[in-house]
C-alpha cells in the first residue's frame, strides 16, 4: 500500500473549525475484508461480475455498474459537469448526455483539497484513511442497491471534513454494500465542491452570474438531490422516501440543507451525527475575504478570468491566508453551536436567498418542520491518539480553559461516571485544549433537539454512542466517526477500529436496522428496541452500546458544567 493510501488526519480538529469560522454478518459466519475502498468490498463471499443486468437508465444516458455479492453497485455517476475553468463558482450544470454506456465502475475524484496531516500510527490504524484522487470534475455520486426494480427507501450520505476537505470514500465505513445487502435500502454517497472552490463570494467581483458563488458547495448537494428525485426509481429507489444524513461537517451540511428553500421537498428524513447547527457568517463577511484574496494575489478587482485559470492549490493557499488575517487571533471554541461572532472561511454564508438563516443555531427551520430528525454524538469526540496526558496535565488544561472549580468538577464527574476508563480516554471526552469536545457536542445535541421540538411538528430522536473499542487496549474509546462503522453495518470492513467482535456485530445489526427503518418510516424504533422521541424536559436519549437503552439526559450533570 502506498504512503498516500495509508494516511490519516488530525482532521477533526480542523473539521468543525470550518463549520464554525447495515445487518452485519451473523457471528460465526465467514467474512472477508478488503484493503482498498476503491474496489469492491467483499465483506462476505461473493463474486464480482458485470452482467447486462447491471445497466441502469438515467435521464442523461445508461450507466453500467457491477454486481458484487448480490448488490448492484454504481460508482462515480455524474450528476453535474466539471466545475473547472469557466465553470468555477457557477451553479452545477447538468451532465452532458452520452450515447454509449457510461462505466460507473470506480469512485470519482474528490474535490481538490489539502491532504491530511498526520498524528500518530495508532490514529492511522483505527481510522484506515484513504485520500483518493483529486479533480475539479468531482460532481459524482455512488449507488448501492439490491435490485433495479421496486421502491425502497433511499439513504443519501454526506461526508464530513467541515466544508474544506473529505470525500464520499474517505473512510472504509462509508461503503454502502452492506446496507443494500441486508437492509433493503438504496444507499448513496456524494462528492461536491469544498473550500474556496465551493464557498467563495464572487458576487461583487464577477457580477450577477456569480450571485450564488458563496454557496455553490451547498447548491451542488441540492443538484445531487434533484438527480436522485429524477432518476432513483431506475435504481429501485423511492423518490418520496429520501433520508439525508451526514457526520461531523456532513451533519452541518444536513442542518444547512434543512433550512434551504431550494432543498425543500427533496428529502423526507434527516440525521446529523456529531455535527450540525453551525454559526455561519454573513455574506458581507465572506465578501471581505474575497476582496482580500484579490488584493493579495495582485489581481484587478473584477479579474474573474485569472481566478478561473489559477492552479487550485494557489487559490486555497491565498484564501486560507486571507481568512486567517480577518479572523480574530487565538483558537475558537470548536464544534457546531460555538458562540460568538461567526468566523469567516470555507463554509456556507447567510446570503438572504440560497441560505436565509443559521439553521439549528438560531432556530430550527420552518420549511423542514415536518421532517423527523435524528441527532447525536459519541463519547470521545476529542480523541487524538497522540495526546497522552497525565491526570495532572489534563486537570491543568481544563483549568486553563474553564477555571479551577469547573476543571475539578469535570475530572471528578467523569472519573465517577466512568471508573474503568483510563485518564487518556477520559481526556478525549473533554480536554480543555482546542479541538472537538464530547461534552460540548452533547450540549449541542440537546440544543438542536430543543429547537426542533419548539416547532411542534415532526419529532427529534437523540442518541449517544458510548461503545468502547477493544482495539489498542480500549484507549481510543468511541472516537469521532466511530459510530459510522455501525450505522453503515461495516464492522468487518472497519475491523481495525471495531475488532469485528460478536458484540460489535450485534450492535451494528441494531444500529443499521434502526437507521434503515428511520429512512423507511420516519421512526427509528425496531423490534425489541423502542426509540422514543426526545423533549427538552427529559432529554430522552438512545444510548448505543452493548446494552442499548433509553436514558434521560446521559452525562447531563457533567455536560452542564460547560454549557454556554
Amino acid at each position: 500500500m502506498s504512503e498516500t493510501s495509508k494516511r490519516v488526519l488530525t482532521r477533526r480538529e480542523a473539521l468543525l473549525l470550518s463549520a464554525t469560522a447495515g445487518i452485519t454478518m451473523v457471528a460465526g459466519e465467514p467474512a472477508l475484508a478488503s484493503d482498498s475502498i476503491k474496489t469492491a468490498a467483499h465483506q462476505e463471499p461473493g463474486n464480482v461480475s458485470t452482467p447486462g443486468s447491471a445497466v441502469a437508465k438515467t435521464q442523461y444516458g445508461r450507466v453500467r455498474g457491477f454486481l458484487d455479492g448480490g448488490v448492484f453497485t454504481f460508482k462515480g455517476v455524474p450528476y453535474g459537469q466539471t466545475t473547472a475553468g469557466a465553470n468555477r463558482w457557477l451553479p452545477a450544470k447538468p451532465p452532458t448526455p452520452w450515447t454509449d454506456e457510461y462505466p460507473a465502475l470506480v469512485y470519482g475524484a474528490n474535490c481538490p483539497q489539502n491532504l491530511h496531516t498526520w498524528t500518530s500510527a495508532e490514529q492511522t490504524f483505527i481510522q484506515d484513511w484513504d485520500d483518493g484522487w483529486q479533480s475539479e470534475d468531482m460532481l459524482k455520486l455512488n449507488i448501492w442497491t439490491p435490485s433495479l426494480t421496486g421502491k425502497r427507501p433511499v439513504m443519501f450520505y454526506i461526508h464530513g471534513g467541515g466544508y474544506s476537505f473529505g470525500s464520499s470514500y474517505e473512510l472504509p465505513s462509508h461503503e454502502g454494500a452492506q446496507m443494500a445487502r441486508h437492509h433493503d435500502v438504496v444507499q448513496i454517497s456524494v462528492n461536491h465542491r469544498l473550500n474556496i472552490l465551493g464557498f467563495f463570494d464572487l458576487s461583487e467581483i464577477g457580477g450577477s452570474a456569480y450571485e450564488g458563488s458563496a454557496n455553490v458547495g451547498m447548491t451542488d448537494l441540492v443538484a445531487a438531490l434533484r438527480w436522485v428525485r429524477e432518476n432513483i426509481e431506475n435504481f429501485g429507489g423511492d423518490p418520496d422516501r429520501v433520508m439525508i444524513y451526514g457526520q461531523s461537517g456532513g451533519g452541518s451540511k444536513v442542518t444547512t440543507l434543512m433550512g434551504m428553500p431550494s432543498a425543500a421537498g427533496l428529502f423526507h428524513r434527516a440525521a446529523a451525527l456529531s455535527g450540525g447547527g453551525g454559526n455561519i457568517p454573513s455574506r458581507e463577511q465572506q465578501a471581505e475575504v474575497a476582496k482580500l484574496v484579490m488584493k493579495d494575489l495582485g489581481l484587478a478587482p473584477n479579474d474573474v478570468e485569472s481566478l478561473q485559470k489559477m492552479e487550485w492549490s494557489k487559490l486555497i493557499a491565498a484564501g486560507n491566508a486571507a481568512a486567517a488575517k480577518i479572523n480574530p487571533p487565538g483558537p475558537p471554541m470548536m464544534g457546531p453551536g460555538a458562540p460568538g461572532k461567526p468566523r469567516v472561511g470555507w463554509q456556507p454564508c447567510v446570503d438572504g436567498k440560497i441560505i436565509n438563516m443559521r439553521s439549528f443555531f438560531d432556530a430550527a427551520p420552518e420549511n423542514s418542520k415536518n421532517v423527523p430528525l435524528i441527532v447525536g454524538s459519541v463519547t470521545e469526540e476529542g480523541n487524538r491518539m497522540s495526546s497522552r496526558p497525565t491526570e495532572e496535565e489534563w486537570h491543568a488544561s481544563l483549568a486553563k480553559a474553564y477555571g479551577e472549580d469547573k476543571a475539578a468538577a469535570i475530572v471528578a464527574g467523569l472519573k465517577k461516571a466512568y471508573p474503568k476508563k483510563k485518564i487518556q480516554t477520559l481526556s478525549y471526552m473533554c480536554s480543555g485544549s482546542p479541538g472537538l469536545n464530547g461534552l460540548a457536542m452533547r450540549n449541542n445535541v440537546v440544543k438542536m433537539a430543543r429547537l426542533k421540538h419548539e416547532l411542534n411538528a415532526a419529532p427529534a430522536y437523540a442518541y449517544y454512542f458510548t461503545w468502547q473499542t477493544p482495539i489498542l487496549d480500549g484507549l481510543p474509546g468511541a472516537w469521532h466517526t466511530a459510530d459510522l462503522q455501525f450505522c453503515f453495518d461495516n464492522t468487518k470492513r472497519c475491523e481495525q477500529g471495531t475488532g469485528n467482535t460478536p458484540e460489535a456485530q450485534s450492535l451494528a445489526k441494531k444500529m443499521a436496522s434502526s437507521w434503515a427503518t428511520f429512512a423507511a418510516t420516519g421512526n427509528p424504533s425496531i423490534p425489541g428496541l423502542k426509540w422514543e422521541a426526545t423533549d427538552p424536559e427529559t432529554n430522552k436519549t438512545m444510548v448505543w452500546d452493548n446494552e442499548c437503552r433509553m436514558v434521560n439526559d446521559p452525562d447531563g450533570e457533567i455536560r452542564k458544567i460547560i454549557q454556554v
